[in-house]
């Protein structure tokens, strides 16, 4: 700068006072933008998870729900809220909305997004391949992609020891399982529940029935009273959504009949309230446990921390506390759940290896 004249100078002086005080107002409303844009994690970036559901519905009150609720707990922790920048999903109504409700999500710009269930292994495996430099987890299946990570659970372990719960709890000899679709994930509650049953009881009778739905109550209905109406007089479902019609079918015939010894096994989370008549009766003799939603959280806190597992493959077991069963809150005998507890050692030990397909 010149000093010519006075005058210029503080011409010169109060013009630049004004834009550095521009400036400064400026960069101001960028950090409040930036603090903003991260929610409660003042200047640390958040990490956004989301997912989309199988047809069963994010209210299944089983396999979807379970996951929803660990994306949930993952944005608690996180002070996230539900939207863009956070933590949500999309549900899908049939399998044409696997790819629609992906690519929805990623041009929403979440980090993380799982698909949830063996029926979106297509869909995630294509539009990974789509899209290399975004990330994704699976639920229940397997696709070999560097930016996705598999889960899969031991579900005959944890059939198994539904398997032995209904053999020594049912009064009749017979009892039954009802499945959803015909895949791999529910072959292995199938065989899971069918060892276990045969285990404390060669002898038991076990109907099985496969719905080819997840989403179809009035399914599980039918075939739940076909089931009763036969002598069978403890269910296992591993349906989803369609298991409902199951839950609705034994409530009716104990709310006819309260001495009948109806019952049904819950599955993925803790069906209790779903089994229950009135505060005195409830048909949930116990739920078998899939811990989805600790999955959820415990790989989107890795992806977060810089420890994606892409490229690999997870399963949770016995061992793992992947999978178990929920309290009977006094269903299940204390000398019959001592026979259940003896199995689960033995299996997660080793000493008991559960097959993953039914032994023809």
């Amino acid at each position: 700068m010149k000093k010519r004249k006075f005058g210029l100078v503080l011409s010169s002086v109060l013009a630049a006072s004004a834009i550095l005080g521009a400036c400064g107002a400026k960069d101001d409303k960028d950090k409040e933008n930036d603090n903003a844009s991260t929610g409660d994690k003042n200047t640390e970036e958040a990490f956004s998870i989301a997912m989309v559901t199988d047809v069963g519905g994010v209210d299944d009150k089983s396999f979807n729900q379970s996951a929803w609720e660990g994306v949930q707990a993952y944005g608690k922790e996180h002070g996230l809220s539900k939207g863009n920048g956070g933590f949500d999903y999309l549900q899908s109504k049939t399998d044409a909305d696997y790819d629609t409700n992906l690519n929805l999500l990623l041009r929403r710009d979440f980090n993380l997004v799982f698909g949830i269930g063996f029926m979106m292994a297509d869909a995630i495996e294509a539009i990974a391949s789509e899209n290399p430099d975004n990330h994704f987890a699976l639920i229940d299946a397997e696709v070999e992609a560097d930016n996705v990570v598999n889960v899969l659970f031991k579900e005959q372990e944890g059939a198994f020891l539904a398997g032995v719960a209904a053999a020594k709890m049912s009064k009749s000899g017979k009892i039954g399982f009802v499945g959803g679709v015909d895949i791999p994930v529910i072959n292995r509650f199938h065989a899971g529940f069918v060892e276990g049953a045969k285990a404390v009881n060669p002898d038991i009778e076990i109907q099985v029935k496969y719905t080819g739905a997840f989403d179809k109550a009035d399914l599980g209905k039918i075939t739940a009273n076909s089931m009763y109406s036969s002598g069978v007089d403890i269910i296992f479902h591993a349906a989803g959504a369609t298991g409902n019609g199951v839950f609705s079918e034994a409530k009716e015939r104990k709310a006819k009949e309260p001495n009948a010894n109806v019952w049904v096994i819950g599955v993925d989370a803790d069906q209790y309230e779903e089994g229950k008549i009135d505060d005195k009766t409830n048909v949930t003799l116990t739920s078998m446990l899939k811990g989805v939603n600790a999955a959820v959280v415990d790989i989107s806190n890795k992806a977060k921390n810089g420890d994606f597992p892409g490229g690999t493959t997870l399963t949770y077991g016995l061992a793992e506390d992947g999978v178990k069963l929920a309290d009977s809150r006094g269903a299940i005998p204390e000398d019959v759940q001592a026979v259940i507890d003896e199995y689960k050692e033995k299996i997660a030990s080793g000493e008991i290896v559960v097959p993953e397909k039914v032994e023809k």
